[in-house]
């Protein structure tokens, strides 16, 4: 399991929304999107998953546990931080860099599965993209998400989704994980 590490989130009087997904839909959804990677690569052979910092970490770990559960094999998991290759670093606050961690063995010629947490605009994963040819050369390369909101201002779409939730681009999308928040949930804000 990846380490935890203090985040700043708004108090729970904060969150006022609308619950899209409670901790058995998450839970639910994980098992989903587990299975159908699986399906998609005829097992766990040659998986590496890979998640975007901070939440996306959190759900690479647990798909690995799922697909752990039913293969009988291990499947590696890392991290992947993308903050250097943003394009949209000057339009943000700052953000500490977190680690990168590449599993042993490395991704070149391995079937990489990114996992995030939300899939927005496309930029966060094409940031990953390019992080990704700094570490090596995969054979393919596949998304997972636990939330696709829309509004891609790129090309970009998931593979494996948890939950397509329609938004306005004046909805948040708040995902809480266990590890970090002490619940799992996803809240329309």
């Amino acid at each position: 399991m990846p380490p935890t590490r203090p985040e700043v989130q708004p108090d729970a009087d904060a969150i006022t929304g609308r619950t899209v997904l409670d901790a058995r839909d998450v839970s639910r959804a994980l098992t989903r999107i587990s299975h159908e990677i699986l399906e998609r690569n005829r097992g766990a052979g040659d998986l590496v998953l890979l998640g975007i910092p901070t939440r996306g970490v959190h759900l690479a770990h647990r798909i690995a546990a799922k697909i752990s559960e039913v293969e009988g094999t291990t499947v590696p998991v890392g991290s992947l931080d993308v903050t250097m290759y943003r394009d949209d670093l000057r339009m943000r606050p700052a953000r500490a860099l977190l680690p990168t961690e590449i599993p042993p063995g490395g991704i070149d010629d391995k079937i990489v599965v990114l996992v995030d947490d939300v899939l927005y605009s496309g930029r966060t994963i094409r940031a990953a993209l390019d992080a990704m040819n700094d570490i090596g050369r995969p054979r393919a390369v596949r998304l997972a998400v636990l939330v696709d909101r829309g509004h891609r201002d790129l090309p970009i779409r998931a593979d494996f989704v948890g939950k397509n939730l329609p938004t306005s681009h004046t909805e948040k999308v708040a995902v809480r994980v266990a590890e970090l928040d002490g619940e799992d949930s996803v809240t329309l804000l």
